[in-house]
């Protein structure tokens, strides 16, 4: 991993330079990291994408409802984590693939993003490193993130925007089946560590 990265956990000053991060597709095609966030899928989140979608981050950004962590390198911000409690993102409400099911409320990993050039040099995994004791700090009982599998090809990085299985696994992550959708799903429990 890259000495000059450092960490920052999002708080209302940092609005600037995540909206610089995100550029003017909003990271991916008009998302705003507003997917797990957004109440609604389909149409009216596909509706949503681009202005309606930045405004909405940016008002729970300032409002600091909005959790998740900046990376930095020589004070330019190079990536972003979105974590959280489950219950922040209403995605989850939604989703039969990757619905609760042992009754814990850990945290999750929702989502990463860094430019292209900023992908290999350990940004992700300080990123991840950063969500781990966020949750940690807040008292959570563990994390969980929601790779995407390869499947023995490369994923293209758009693709990969919910990470890869060995990022959780170079940080000590399980990988495990959801019982009922087989959606591989990489957990932490601290109370194991």
């Amino acid at each position: 991993m890259d000495s000059d990265i450092h960490i920052e956990a999002l708080t209302p000053p940092h609005w600037p330079q995540l909206e610089a991060l995100f550029g003017r597709n909003g990271a991916c095609g008009g998302c705003w990291c507003m997917l797990w966030r957004a109440p609604y899928g389909g149409a009216r989140f596909e509706a949503d994408k681009g202005e309606p979608n930045r405004s909405k981050l940016r008002a729970l950004v300032e409002s600091g409802r909005a959790k998740g962590s900046l990376a930095f390198r020589g004070g330019r911000p190079i990536g972003w984590v979105s974590y959280g409690p489950r219950d922040d993102f209403p995605y989850f409400e939604r989703s039969r693939v990757l619905a609760a099911f042992d009754g814990t409320a850990r945290w999750v990993v929702s989502c990463f993003y860094l430019p292209a050039a900023e992908r290999g040099h350990g940004v992700a995994t300080a990123l991840l490193a950063g969500a781990v004791e966020a949750a940690r700090a807040a008292g959570a009982p563990g994390i969980e993130g929601y790779p995407v599998e390869p499947k023995g090809k490369r994923v293209a990085a758009a693709f990969a925007w919910t990470g890869v299985p060995a990022l959780f696994e170079r940080a000590g992550f399980i990988a495990l089946r959801h019982p009922t959708s087989q959606r591989l799903i990489c957990r932490l429990d601290f109370a194991e560590r």
